[in-house]
């Protein structure tokens, strides 16, 4: 029967001998001529037929076929009918499950599709080039706004109070905001529509930073220098450090959504090159934004009071808000509406409950210990715990604690600011190495060398600081050195680690697995934080440097051991892997 059915569908498609269509996710099928007798089988039954992609296929009508196929003219005999062969070895994201690719009949013979250079090159085709570069512009302009908030408020507080505790403080409460509410913004975002939730995100974040914006005017204003402890229970300032959780809260629920579900929809998830482009591109603007809104709000400072400079960045907030409406529209338009999601129709139920008030803890608690539950199983759980390893590095990387240290070593402000410059390059740099090693090695192998590219710089750096004082020439050039190169590791395997993700997370579950993931780091980013205050004293730098090298070395090798003994689910997800293709030969 079953050499009766591929008969059957030969006999229905046109008589072109060699198929160009392609389905992502079936089997690769190929072709050879027919006989004369399947060529008269279809001089009798000719229909014709378009090829399309990027669609699920319905065989739940095989039996029809079959029935229909009893009424054909019976063949000649000495007639013999072409097969097909499903191949075992190919990537299965049909709703089929895995096992069952063991059960496709085996007498089939091979039917090609596409050649291997046209897969490639389909692989680093996206799947809407439109749609991605409006997410593109949508990304760079609230990252944009974001940035340029996020250097103005430390800066308003500097200005106002000498200590730096009032930030401190604002930073910790934002940090705790997203280790206790992301996981519960992230399945509210699996269960809503993607629009109206971005939509509502970036109503709260401009709201959030307006609030942010006018208690920080309003202290300029009328309060006076104060104690630390009585500006601490200031009104303005309590409704600042709650204003300013809500908006970091909601700017990392954007950047998730973004990040983890919108560019793998846009960029197509069996096109691995694409994505790992897409990415590195998200990546570079957000470098670009890092850089930029520094440098503007700097600008305006020398040029403008500090409260001028709050107003003009208030401004800036409120027209943004109907410009990334506009973008998220136009996203969703020129990409076939890809953004519009199915939603089962419990999903208005677990919507409406997660948003009541009045179980705001429990939700709260039901969503970390759901949310911990789907992250601890996923299938690529030791590529995110890596991730999460990186952020205990916080003394050998630029940052406030590296500063610290360079300038109570009598290090040049000079070089302290090239520096820092440095590593921004070699992270820019980064985001183009990433996407050629996805290229030419797989995805897997790239996170492995980028990991293991920054331990070892790091390792150099931990050992030079040892081995001597760093003020001198040769041992600061290549301490500082090493710390700027490692970057080019942890940014490949930034970008390299989110597509690994991406790829391992089903859609249904990106926002609340990545919510989660960022709820643990900020756990890893306030546990640094809390070291780094008991051992405030520079003398103990060396203490943060060896627990920083540990963390990366960690998630070196808990990285290359997964990989090293990877399990039947790990190779039925990246099959396409050049990694798993080498073993399987």
């Amino acid at each position: 029967m079953g050499m009766v059915t591929a008969a059957a569908l030969l006999a229905s498609s046109p008589q072109t001998p060699l198929v160009r269509g392609y389905l992502p996710g079936l089997p690769r099928l190929r072709l050879r001529p027919a006989s004369p007798c399947v060529s008269a089988l279809r001089s009798n039954n000719f229909v014709q037929r378009c090829y399309i992609a990027n669609v699920e296929v319905d065989v739940s009508n095989v039996n029809k076929e079959e029935e229909a196929f009893d009424d054909h003219p019976s063949l000649p005999p000495g007639c013999s009918i072409p097969v097909v062969n499903i191949l075992g070895d190919v990537l299965d994201s049909s709703p089929f499950p895995p096992n069952d690719s063991a059960q496709h009949h085996a007498d089939f013979e091979e039917l090609p599709v596409l050649s291997e250079g046209e897969q490639q090159t389909l692989a680093a085709t996206p799947a809407h080039p439109a749609g991605l570069y409006a997410l593109y512009a949508s990304y760079l302009f609230g990252n944009l706004v974001e940035q340029l908030w996020n250097f103005a408020w430390p800066a308003a507080l500097a200005i106002l109070h000498p200590s730096l505790l009032p930030v401190a403080v604002v930073g910790f409460f934002g940090k705790l905001s997203v280790f206790l509410g992301a996981p519960i913004v992230g399945k509210l975002m699996d269960h809503f529509p993607r629009i109206p939730m971005y939509t509502g995100l970036n109503a709260v974040q401009v709201a959030t930073q307006l609030i942010s914006a006018a208690m920080v005017i309003y202290a300029l204003k009328n309060a006076g220098r104060t104690s630390t402890s009585a500006l601490l229970l200031r009104p303005w300032f309590i409704v600042l450090v709650i204003a300013g959780a809500i908006e970091r809260l909601a700017g990392l629920a954007l950047g998730v959504s973004m990040e983890r579900d919108w560019v793998v929809l846009l960029a197509g998830t069996n096109r691995p090159v694409a994505l790992a482009q897409a990415n590195a591109m998200l990546n570079r603007l957000d470098l670009l934004c890092e850089t930029v809104g520094a440098s503007v709000f700097g600008l305006l400072l020398t040029k403008y009071d500090i409260v001028t400079c709050l107003k003009i960045s208030s401004a800036l907030m409120i027209c943004s808000f109907p410009i990334l409406v506009m973008l998220g529209q136009l996203i969703n338009s020129v990409s076939c509406h890809a953004l519009d999601s199915s939603r089962t129709p419990s999903d208005e139920s677990i919507c409406a409950d997660l948003l009541d008030v009045r179980k705001i803890v429990q939700n709260g608690l039901s969503s970390i210990k759901h949310g911990w539950n789907e992250y601890k199983q996923q299938t690529v759980l030791p590529a995110s715990v890596a991730t999460v390893f990186l952020n205990f590095n916080v003394a050998l990387a630029p940052g406030a604690i590296m500063t610290a240290l360079l300038m109570h070593r009598g290090i040049s402000p000079s070089i302290v600011g090239a520096f820092s410059g440095l590593c921004s390059v070699m992270g820019l740099v980064a985001t183009f190495i990433s996407s050629s090693l996805v290229k030419r090695v797989g995805i897997l192998k790239a996170g492995a060398a980028g990991l293991i590219f920054q331990a070892s710089l790091l390792s150099i750096a931990l050992t030079v600081y040892w081995a001597g004082p760093i003020s001198q020439r040769t041992p600061l050039l290549i301490f500082l050195a090493s710390i700027a190169l490692s970057r080019l590791g942890h940014m490949s395997y930034d970008v390299v680690g989110t597509q690994i993700i991406q790829t391992g997370v089903p859609a249904s579950k990106a926002n609340l697995i990545g919510g989660m993931e960022v709820s643990i780091a900020s756990l890893a980013e306030l546990v640094m934080l809390a070291m780094a205050i008991i051992a405030n004293d520079v003398s103990h730098f060396g203490f943060l440097a060896i627990l920083s090298v540990s963390s990366v070395a960690g998630a070196a090798w808990m990285f290359c051991r997964w990989l090293g003994n990877p399990t039947d689910e790990q190779r039925e997800l990246f099959i396409f892997d050049p990694h798993f293709q080498l073993q399987a030969t």
